[in-house]
Protein backbone atom coordinates (compact mmCIF):
# COMPACT_ATOMS: atom_id res chain seq x y z
CA UNK A 1 0.00 0.00 0.00
CA UNK A 2 1.41 3.46 -0.89
CA UNK A 3 2.08 5.98 1.90
CA UNK A 4 -1.02 7.72 3.23
CA UNK A 5 -1.25 11.48 3.71
CA UNK A 6 -2.47 12.82 7.05
CA UNK A 7 -3.50 16.38 7.79
CA UNK A 8 -3.15 16.72 11.57
CA UNK A 9 -4.07 19.78 13.59
CA UNK A 10 -1.08 21.29 15.35
CA UNK A 11 -1.52 24.10 17.82
CA UNK A 12 -3.14 25.07 21.09
CA UNK A 13 -5.51 27.53 22.74
CA UNK A 14 -3.87 30.42 20.92
CA UNK A 15 -4.54 28.88 17.50
CA UNK A 16 -2.82 26.57 15.05
CA UNK A 17 -2.98 24.96 11.65
CA UNK A 18 -3.14 21.63 9.86
CA UNK A 19 0.22 20.13 8.96
CA UNK A 20 0.75 17.40 6.41
CA UNK A 21 2.49 14.11 7.16
CA UNK A 22 2.96 10.94 5.14
CA UNK A 23 3.51 7.48 6.55
CA UNK A 24 3.29 3.86 5.53
CA UNK A 25 0.12 2.02 6.50
CA UNK A 26 0.05 -1.74 6.91
CA UNK A 27 -2.81 -4.20 7.21
CA UNK A 28 -4.69 -4.06 10.51
CA UNK A 29 -3.55 -0.58 11.51
CA UNK A 30 -5.90 1.82 13.24
CA UNK A 31 -5.65 5.61 13.14
CA UNK A 32 -3.95 5.70 16.54
CA UNK A 33 -1.21 3.40 15.18
CA UNK A 34 -0.62 5.81 12.31
CA UNK A 35 -0.48 8.80 14.66
CA UNK A 36 2.08 7.02 16.85
CA UNK A 37 4.09 6.17 13.76
CA UNK A 38 4.07 9.82 12.68
CA UNK A 39 5.20 10.76 16.20
CA UNK A 40 8.15 8.37 15.91
CA UNK A 41 9.12 9.34 12.38
CA UNK A 42 8.57 13.05 11.95
CA UNK A 43 6.66 14.76 14.80
CA UNK A 44 8.15 13.82 18.15
CA UNK A 45 6.35 16.70 19.88
CA UNK A 46 2.86 15.77 18.60
CA UNK A 47 0.48 15.67 21.57
CA UNK A 48 -2.14 12.92 21.61
CA UNK A 49 -4.02 11.41 24.55
CA UNK A 50 -4.48 7.62 24.71
CA UNK A 51 -4.37 4.78 27.19
CA UNK A 52 -5.92 1.34 26.63
CA UNK A 53 -5.98 1.13 22.81
CA UNK A 54 -8.95 -1.20 23.21
CA UNK A 55 -11.91 1.18 22.96
CA UNK A 56 -12.64 1.07 26.70
CA UNK A 57 -10.95 4.11 28.24
CA UNK A 58 -12.32 6.86 25.98
CA UNK A 59 -9.00 8.74 26.01
CA UNK A 60 -8.22 8.94 22.29
CA UNK A 61 -11.34 10.80 21.18
CA UNK A 62 -10.78 13.05 18.17
CA UNK A 63 -12.42 14.04 14.90
CA UNK A 64 -11.44 11.97 11.90
CA UNK A 65 -12.52 13.32 8.53
CA UNK A 66 -15.00 15.52 10.37
CA UNK A 67 -16.61 12.78 12.47
CA UNK A 68 -16.07 12.35 16.24
CA UNK A 69 -14.51 8.91 16.72
CA UNK A 70 -12.10 6.91 18.86
CA UNK A 71 -8.75 6.76 17.06
CA UNK A 72 -8.01 3.31 18.46
CA UNK A 73 -11.24 1.89 17.03
CA UNK A 74 -11.08 3.50 13.59
CA UNK A 75 -9.40 1.15 11.14
CA UNK A 76 -7.36 2.64 8.33
CA UNK A 77 -8.97 0.14 5.98
CA UNK A 78 -12.34 1.80 6.62
CA UNK A 79 -11.09 5.20 5.47
CA UNK A 80 -10.58 6.36 1.89
CA UNK A 81 -6.84 6.06 1.20
CA UNK A 82 -6.95 8.06 -2.04
CA UNK A 83 -7.40 11.30 -0.11
CA UNK A 84 -5.75 12.80 2.99
CA UNK A 85 -6.96 11.65 6.40
CA UNK A 86 -7.88 14.74 8.43
CA UNK A 87 -7.42 14.49 12.21
CA UNK A 88 -8.33 17.27 14.62
CA UNK A 89 -9.24 17.60 18.32
CA UNK A 90 -12.81 17.63 19.65
CA UNK A 91 -14.41 21.00 18.97
CA UNK A 92 -16.71 21.29 21.99
CA UNK A 93 -13.87 21.69 24.49
CA UNK A 94 -10.89 24.05 24.85
CA UNK A 95 -7.69 23.05 23.10
CA UNK A 96 -4.60 22.26 25.16
CA UNK A 97 -2.17 21.16 22.48
CA UNK A 98 -2.56 19.44 19.11
CA UNK A 99 -5.10 16.61 19.51
CA UNK A 100 -5.50 17.03 23.28
CA UNK A 101 -8.45 18.98 24.69
CA UNK A 102 -9.42 20.06 28.19
CA UNK A 103 -12.42 17.91 29.14
CA UNK A 104 -12.37 18.83 32.84
CA UNK A 105 -15.70 20.68 32.47
CA UNK A 106 -17.39 17.29 32.21
CA UNK A 107 -16.10 16.19 35.60
CA UNK A 108 -17.20 19.45 37.20
CA UNK A 109 -20.70 18.86 35.80
CA UNK A 110 -20.78 15.37 37.28
CA UNK A 111 -19.91 16.70 40.73
CA UNK A 112 -23.03 18.85 40.90
CA UNK A 113 -25.54 16.18 39.87
CA UNK A 114 -27.63 14.57 42.60
CA UNK A 115 -26.30 11.22 43.68
CA UNK A 116 -28.01 7.88 44.17
CA UNK A 117 -30.48 7.94 47.07
CA UNK A 118 -31.81 4.47 47.94
CA UNK A 119 -35.31 4.06 49.27
CA UNK A 120 -35.90 2.25 52.53
CA UNK A 121 -35.84 -1.57 52.41
CA UNK A 122 -39.28 -3.00 51.78
CA UNK A 123 -38.74 -6.46 53.24
CA UNK A 124 -38.51 -7.54 56.90
CA UNK A 125 -34.98 -8.84 56.38
CA UNK A 126 -33.76 -5.42 55.23
CA UNK A 127 -33.67 -6.23 51.53
CA UNK A 128 -35.47 -4.75 48.55
CA UNK A 129 -37.95 -6.29 46.15
CA UNK A 130 -37.93 -5.31 42.47
CA UNK A 131 -38.31 -6.91 39.06
CA UNK A 132 -35.29 -8.06 37.08
CA UNK A 133 -36.59 -6.08 34.11
CA UNK A 134 -36.19 -2.88 36.13
CA UNK A 135 -32.50 -3.52 36.71
CA UNK A 136 -31.93 -4.63 33.13
CA UNK A 137 -33.30 -1.31 31.89
CA UNK A 138 -30.43 0.74 33.33
CA UNK A 139 -27.58 -1.65 32.52
CA UNK A 140 -27.18 -0.17 29.03
CA UNK A 141 -26.30 3.22 30.51
CA UNK A 142 -23.47 1.76 32.58
CA UNK A 143 -21.53 0.87 29.42
CA UNK A 144 -20.52 4.53 28.99
CA UNK A 145 -16.71 4.94 28.82
CA UNK A 146 -16.87 8.76 29.08
CA UNK A 147 -15.15 9.35 25.77
CA UNK A 148 -17.32 12.50 25.47
CA UNK A 149 -17.88 12.01 21.75
CA UNK A 150 -21.60 12.53 22.35
CA UNK A 151 -20.79 15.83 24.06
CA UNK A 152 -18.57 16.85 21.16
CA UNK A 153 -21.16 16.19 18.47
CA UNK A 154 -24.04 17.86 20.36
CA UNK A 155 -24.81 21.17 18.65
CA UNK A 156 -25.95 22.76 21.93
CA UNK A 157 -22.38 22.50 23.24
CA UNK A 158 -20.41 22.48 20.00
CA UNK A 159 -22.11 25.32 18.13
CA UNK A 160 -24.04 27.26 20.77
CA UNK A 161 -21.61 26.85 23.70
CA UNK A 162 -24.34 26.41 26.32
CA UNK A 163 -21.93 24.81 28.78
CA UNK A 164 -23.32 26.80 31.70
CA UNK A 165 -26.94 25.87 30.98
CA UNK A 166 -26.76 22.37 29.47
CA UNK A 167 -25.13 19.22 30.84
CA UNK A 168 -25.07 17.30 27.55
CA UNK A 169 -25.95 13.76 26.43
CA UNK A 170 -23.36 11.98 28.56
CA UNK A 171 -24.90 13.33 31.76
CA UNK A 172 -28.45 12.76 30.65
CA UNK A 173 -27.37 9.11 30.34
CA UNK A 174 -25.90 9.31 33.84
CA UNK A 175 -29.07 10.94 35.18
CA UNK A 176 -31.24 8.33 33.46
CA UNK A 177 -29.22 5.51 35.05
CA UNK A 178 -30.08 6.96 38.46
CA UNK A 179 -33.58 8.22 37.75
CA UNK A 180 -34.72 4.85 36.34
CA UNK A 181 -33.00 2.73 38.98
CA UNK A 182 -35.64 0.72 40.89
CA UNK A 183 -34.14 1.62 44.28
CA UNK A 184 -33.52 5.33 43.74
CA UNK A 185 -35.96 7.88 45.18
CA UNK A 186 -34.15 11.16 44.54
CA UNK A 187 -36.10 13.85 42.66
CA UNK A 188 -34.04 15.24 39.77
CA UNK A 189 -36.82 16.61 37.54
CA UNK A 190 -36.54 20.22 38.71
CA UNK A 191 -32.80 20.17 38.02
CA UNK A 192 -33.28 18.52 34.62
CA UNK A 193 -35.72 21.24 33.62
CA UNK A 194 -33.85 24.27 34.94
CA UNK A 195 -30.18 23.83 35.85
CA UNK A 196 -29.44 20.95 33.43
CA UNK A 197 -31.27 22.34 30.41
CA UNK A 198 -32.86 19.21 29.00
CA UNK A 199 -35.25 21.42 27.03
CA UNK A 200 -32.38 22.52 24.77
CA UNK A 201 -32.09 19.01 23.31
CA UNK A 202 -34.09 18.69 20.11
CA UNK A 203 -33.47 14.93 19.78
CA UNK A 204 -31.47 14.93 16.54
CA UNK A 205 -29.94 11.59 17.65
CA UNK A 206 -26.44 12.66 16.62
CA UNK A 207 -25.17 11.58 20.05
CA UNK A 208 -26.55 8.09 19.55
CA UNK A 209 -24.87 7.80 16.15
CA UNK A 210 -21.35 8.50 17.45
CA UNK A 211 -21.49 6.43 20.66
CA UNK A 212 -18.79 3.72 20.43
CA UNK A 213 -20.65 1.61 23.01
CA UNK A 214 -23.87 1.77 20.95
CA UNK A 215 -25.90 3.22 23.82
CA UNK A 216 -29.29 4.32 22.53
CA UNK A 217 -28.85 7.71 24.18
CA UNK A 218 -31.75 9.59 22.63
CA UNK A 219 -34.51 7.00 22.68
CA UNK A 220 -33.69 5.23 25.94
CA UNK A 221 -32.32 8.06 28.10
CA UNK A 222 -33.13 11.57 26.88
CA UNK A 223 -36.68 11.06 25.62
CA UNK A 224 -37.86 9.23 28.79
CA UNK A 225 -36.36 12.02 30.92
CA UNK A 226 -38.07 14.63 28.76
CA UNK A 227 -41.37 12.78 29.20
CA UNK A 228 -40.99 12.82 32.98
CA UNK A 229 -40.27 16.55 32.96
CA UNK A 230 -43.28 17.21 30.71
CA UNK A 231 -45.57 15.10 32.93
CA UNK A 232 -44.45 17.04 36.01
CA UNK A 233 -44.34 20.61 34.72
CA UNK A 234 -46.44 20.82 31.56
CA UNK A 235 -49.37 18.46 32.10
CA UNK A 236 -52.46 20.76 31.80
CA UNK A 237 -54.30 19.14 34.70
CA UNK A 238 -51.31 19.48 37.01
CA UNK A 239 -50.78 23.06 35.86
CA UNK A 240 -54.41 23.87 36.69
CA UNK A 241 -54.11 22.27 40.12
CA UNK A 242 -50.98 24.32 40.82
CA UNK A 243 -52.80 27.51 39.87
CA UNK A 244 -55.79 26.62 42.07
CA UNK A 245 -53.58 25.53 44.94
CA UNK A 246 -51.35 28.58 44.68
Amino acid sequence: MPPVTFNIWRGGAEGGEFKEYRTEVTEGMVVLDAVHQIQAESANDLAVRWNCKAGKCGSCSAEINGKPRLMCMTRMSDLPVNQPVRIEPMQAFPSIKDLVTDVSWNFEVKKRLKRFKPRKPDAPDGSWRFAQADTDRVQEFRKCIECFLCQDVCHVLRDHHKHEEFIGPRFFVYSAALEMHPLDEEDRLEDLKRANGIGYCNITKCCTKVCPEHITITDNAIIPLKERVVDRFYDPVRMLLRVIGG
